[in-house]
């Protein structure tokens, strides 16, 4: 069973959304669970999971699919959309405002009463099964005013905010996920909520829990907590000078 420590009634909702055939957004601060949250609810629902991470070129024919040459014949592929309406898949779209303009254009369909693809190069239109379900997520604390998510396209969702965890479960989730002591967990765990407090001082992202993940996996891998901090709580975090040198006294602040 995939690992996932809830923090309120997300899990509730979400299932009754799923229940509903009613499409899901999350918005929330890069790793802080949204991706791990979506594969612990499909296996808890039992549902096939397609994943889809967006960027910037990806279009809605990368989507639905495209015809290819083959062997000299032209044929049809379906693009993770169209399998997963065709499977009764959660269709989850990672960081959806990274891709084209077109790509939301091709769920508005899928994300109202219609609960339908159309396929114009094949002259169909496919109606999603009831276990069909469209997951989104994007954060909206990091992306630009153009990338935003549009008013019209929110209201078609029923929506879920994450972010970080409090220490206490931060500690619990960081200490199972990497196998490492609690106490080096929490340890971790400060020095990350420490480098989220110098997102007001210019650096674009805190450390994520994912990020503390690896931090202790390094440690129990062998690697001196220190070096293990340096390679990932600042090493990954930042390039500017000030800034590193901003999270090296973080780290001597908690560490010694």
């Amino acid at each position: 069973m995939v690992y996932y420590r809830p923090q309120g009634n997300e899990v509730g909702v979400f299932e009754t959304a799923a229940r509903r055939k009613l499409p899901v957004l999350l918005k929330g601060p890069t790793g802080c669970g949204k991706t791990r949250f979506v594969r612990y609810m499909a296996e808890k629902l039992g549902r096939p999971l397609i994943t889809v991470a967006c960027q910037e070129d990806l279009a809605a024919a990368d989507l639905t699919g495209r015809f290819l040459l083959e062997g000299g014949s032209t044929v049809w592929r379906d693009g993770p959309l169209t399998r997963a309406v065709r499977e009764g898949a959660i269709c989850y779209l990672d960081e959806v405002v990274e891709a084209r303009a077109d790509v939301m254009t091709v769920l508005h369909p899928l994300t109202d009463d219609r609960r339908a693809l159309p396929l114009d190069r094949l002259g169909v239109e496919l109606a999603a099964p009831d276990a069909f379900l469209v997951v989104i997520s994007y954060n909206p604390g990091y992306q630009s005013v153009s990338k935003e998510l549009k008013e019209s396209t929110r209201q078609r969702f029923v929506s879920l905010s994450f972010d970080y965890p409090s220490p206490e479960v931060e500690t619990e989730i960081v200490t199972a996920e990497s196998g490492c002591a609690p106490d080096v967990a929490a340890q971790l765990v400060k020095i990350g909520r420490g480098s989220r407090n110098l997102r007001s001082h210019g650096l674009g992202e805190g450390a994520s829990t994912r990020l503390l993940v690896y931090a202790g996996q390094l440690v129990v891998a062998g690697l001196p907590l220190r070096e293990a901090c340096e390679a990932t709580l600042v090493g990954s975090l930042t390039d500017d000078a000030e800034l590193t040198k901003a999270l090296r006294e973080l780290l001597t602040s908690v560490l010694g």
